[in-house]
């Protein structure tokens, strides 16, 4: 099974031209999809989105929690396959940013935690998604004070040993 996920892996990485030693040189770890996984309510956009049933558990809570103190929190993304990873990528190169430049916004097929479906993007009111501006907000000064209680943490902080750029809106649940 290990191995079609990698071929599958290498088909993409192939189609986007990101070299073979990417696989051995990249500093995030590899990310599985689920067995298992469910609908949560619809994203910013009105997709429908999936999480693992932990990571949708988790993130119910963690909202509700946040909105009885009076704090909005949504849904911007969450579970993304491989194909759609490499799809978002080569929209972007298409768009004449190198690959390098996506690279470090976007992690490359089977290394963005979206593959686990435990990972989410988190929007709040007066702000545009997916922007830096996210950690001037009362939403980030929650997520930061109370994230963690529910299992989240912020994988891209300023200066991340991942060499990805600063991400405050993208929290993954640590399933335990």
């Amino acid at each position: 099974m290990l191995k079609l996920y990698f071929d599958r892996l290498r088909k993409l990485h192939d189609s986007l031209g990101i070299p073979k030693e990417y696989l051995d040189s990249c500093t995030l770890p590899i990310c599985l999809e689920p067995a298992s996984m469910l609908e949560t309510e619809l994203d910013f956009y009105d997709r429908r989105q999936r999480l693992t049933p932990s990571a949708l558990a988790a993130w119910s809570s963690m909202k509700n929690a946040a909105s009885r103190e009076g704090c909005v929190l949504f849904l911007i993304s969450a579970f993304r396959d491989l194909e759609y990873q490499h799809d978002l990528i080569a929209r972007k190169v298409k768009q004449g940013r190198s690959l390098e430049e996506v690279l470090r916004v976007n992690a490359a097929p089977g290394y963005s935690e979206h593959h686990t479906g435990r990972a989410i993007d988190i929007g709040t009111v007066n702000c545009d998604a997916l922007t830096e501006e996210f950690d001037k907000t009362p939403a980030f000064s929650w997520l930061e004070s109370n994230a963690l209680e529910f299992g989240f943490v912020m994988t891209y902080p300023k200066n991340n040993v991942f060499q990805i750029d600063y991400e405050p809106w993208h929290w993954c649940f640590q399933d335990t």
